[in-house]
C-alpha cells in the first residue's frame, strides 16, 4: 500500500467511524433527555453493537496495514495529518489489548446503569442501582488494566480524560489546595451573615427562566444555530461536531441560580467545541485538548466571567425587570454579593466557587479507594456522608442528595472529577494571562464577548487536540502554579465578605 492509498483509504475510514459514533452519541442524547424510560433495553442492544463496529473497523488489519503505512512515512504528512496518525497509533495500541465483549458489555452497561441511575436517585434509592455501580466499577478497572497493564489502573482510567495526570501529581496539588483554602473557607463561616441571599430563593417561574437562558447565551455569544439548550436531570454538554453542540440544564423555581450557572458553565463547553478547528471537524483532533482545559473553559465562564461583578451588572436590570417585584428590594452590590455567597453545601454542582473543589476531593479520595478495592459500592453512602461531614461539616440527609447525584459513575466516567478542580485552578492563570492583551474584565462590563471569545478562540479552542492538555496550557500561560488561583479567591472573597 502506497502512502497515498493509505491517506484515502484512512479518509474514508475516519468518516465511517465518526458516524458511528455520532449515532452513539445521538442515542445517548436522546436517552438522558427525552427517550422513554422502558427503552432503556433497545437502546443498551444498539449502543453496544455500534461499540462492536466501531472496534471491528478500528482493529481490522487493514486499519492495521493503513496506520503502519502512514506510521513509517509520518514525515511526508502535513501537521495534521502527523498529529492524527501519531494519535492513532497510540489508540490502536491501547484498544487492541481490550477484547471485543469487554467493550461492547461495558458500552450496554454504561446505558443500562444510566437509565437505573435515573430512577434511583428519583426515588433516593442508592440500593437498587448498587450492582450496577459495583460493575461499572469493576469493567472500568478491568478496561484500564487491559490498555495501560504495567500502569496503576487508577491513573490509567485518570489518563483516559486527562493525559498523564496521576494519584500523584493529584495528590499533591490537592493537598496544596486544601491547605490554602480551608483557612479561607474557616474565615468566611465565621462571617456568613455578612451576605443574605435569601432573596435568590424566592419564585421564579420557569417559563422566564428559560427566557433568561435565551438571554445569558445570547450574551456569551453562542450561535443558536449550532447549539441548543435542553432539560435534563444533570446539566451536562454533548458535541456532535462543530456545527452541532446540545448543552442542557434544569429549572427550580427556588432557585434560578441553579439553572444560570448551568447554562453559562455548559455554555463555556460549547464555545469551546463551536470554536476549535474547521478543519479537524469529524477527526479525533476535532474536539477539546482534555477534560481539564475543556473544565478550564466552562469553570471560568461560569465563575471568573459570570460571578464577577462586571457580568453580575449586565444580568441585574434584565432580571429585575422580568423576575419583579422579586428584586426590588436588591440592589446591584446586593446582587453580586449573594451571587458570590460561600457556605458549605451538599450539591456539588450548586457548591460556591470556594468550598467547589472540597466536593470534587470527596470523588476522587472514593474513587481511588474502589480501585484499591478498600471499598465496594455498597460502602459508598456512608463513606460519602461521612467526608461530606468531614470536608465541609454537613450532614447528607438522603442519597438523592448524596452518592446518588452525579451521573459519572453511572456513565463511567470514572477518574474524570479531579478534571474540574484542575480546570478551575487553571483560571487564575488565565485572567493574568489575558490581561497582558487587554482588561479582561473591562471587556464584560462592556458586553464585549466576541472579544473575550476572540482570544480564546486564538489561544486554546482551534487548536483541538492538536497538543496535549499540558503543552497547550503551557504554550498560554507557562508552568502551572496553583498559588494564582489561592490569590484570585482570597482576593475575591476578601472584598465579597470584606475581610480585613
Amino acid at each position: 500500500m502506497t502512502t497515498q492509498e493509505a491517506l484515502e483509504k484512512y479518509a474514508a475510514q475516519e468518516k465511517a467511524l465518526f458516524a458511528l459514533q455520532h449515532a452513539g452519541a445521538m442515542i445517548f442524547y436522546d436517552g438522558v433527555t427525552s427517550a422513554p424510560k422502558g427503552s432503556a433495553g433497545v437502546r443498551a442492544s444498539t449502543t453496544g453493537e455500534l461499540t462492536r463496529m466501531s472496534y471491528q473497523l478500528s482493529t481490522s488489519p487493514e486499519t492495521i496495514e493503513i496506520i503502519s503505512t502512514l506510521a513509517s512515512d509520518i514525515d511526508s504528512l502535513d501537521p495534521i495529518m502527523k498529529r492524527k496518525i501519531s494519535e492513532a497509533v497510540r489508540s490502536l495500541e491501547r484498544i487492541r489489548r481490550v477484547p471485543e465483549e469487554v467493550l461492547v458489555e461495558y458500552s450496554q452497561l454504561s446505558t443500562e446503569s444510566d437509565a437505573v441511575w435515573h430512577e434511583a436517585k428519583e426515588k433516593s434509592d442508592f440500593a437498587m442501582f448498587e450492582p450496577y455501580l459495583q460493575r461499572m466499577f469493576d469493567m472500568t478497572k478491568k478496561i484500564a488494566q487491559y490498555k495501560e497493564p504495567d500502569m496503576d489502573p487508577y491513573d490509567a482510567s485518570m489518563d483516559d480524560y486527562e493525559r498523564g495526570l496521576t494519584r500523584e501529581t493529584c495528590d499533591a496539588f490537592f493537598a496544596g489546595l486544601r491547605e490554602n483554602l480551608v483557612p479561607l473557607i474557616n474565615e468566611v463561616a465565621a462571617h456568613a451573615d455578612r451576605v443574605n441571599d435569601a432573596p435568590l430563593k424566592r419564585i421564579y417561574p420557569v417559563e422566564k427562566q428559560r427566557k433568561f437562558s435565551a438571554f445569558v447565551m445570547g450574551l456569551m455569544g453562542i450561535d443558536p444555530d449550532h447549539c441548543v439548550l435542553g432539560e435534563t436531570e444533570h446539566p451536562f454538554t454533548i458535541d456532535f461536531t462543530r456545527d452541532d453542540v446540545r448543552i442542557t440544564t434544569h429549572y427550580h423555581e427556588d432557585s434560578f441560580a441553579s439553572s444560570m450557572y448551568s447554562v453559562i458553565h455548559e455554555g463555556g463547553h460549547a464555545l469551546y467545541e463551536l470554536h476549535t478547528g474547521r478543519e479537524l471537524a469529524g477527526s479525533m483532533l476535532g474536539g477539546g485538548a482534555s477534560m481539564a482545559i475543556h473544565e478550564s473553559q466552562s469553570r471560568f465562564y461560569e465563575n471568573i466571567i459570570g460571578r464577577s461583578r462586571e457580568f453580575c451588572s449586565l444580568v441585574y436590570p434584565w432580571l429585575k425587570r422580568e423576575f419583579a417585584p422579586n428584586l426590588d428590594d436588591v440592589s446591584e452590590d446586593d446582587f453580586y454579593r449573594m451571587i458570590n455567597k460561600s457556605e458549605p453545601s451538599l450539591i456539588r454542582t450548586e457548591a460556591d466557587e470556594l468550598t467547589y473543589c472540597m466536593h470534587v476531593m470527596v470523588r476522587y479520595e472514593l474513587e481511588k479507594r474502589m480501585f484499591t478495592g478498600e471499598l465496594k459500592a455498597k460502602d459508598l453512602p456512608a463513606e460519602w456522608n461521612r467526608m461530606y461531614k468531614e470536608y465541609l461539616g454537613i450532614d447528607v440527609p438522603d442519597d438523592r442528595r448524596g452518592v446518588l447525584q452525579d451521573s459519572h459513575w453511572a456513565d463511567g466516567n470514572i477518574g474524570y472529577f479531579p478534571s474540574y478542580a484542575i480546570g478551575s485552578a487553571y483560571g487564575g492563570q488565565y485572567i493574568e494571562r489575558i490581561n497582558r492583551d487587554f482588561d479582561l474584565f473591562a471587556a464584560v462590563r462592556e458586553g464585549d464577548f466576541a472579544r473575550i471569545n476572540g482570544w480564546l478562540e486564538e489561544h486554546i479552542w482551534k487548536f483541538g487536540r492538536m497538543l496535549d492538555p499540558v503543552p497547550l496550557f503551557e504554550s498560554v500561560c507557562g508552568k502551572f502554579d496553583v498559588s494564582h488561583y489561592v490569590k484570585y479567591l482570597r482576593d475575591k472573597f476578601s472584598d465579597v465578605y470584606r475581610l480585613g
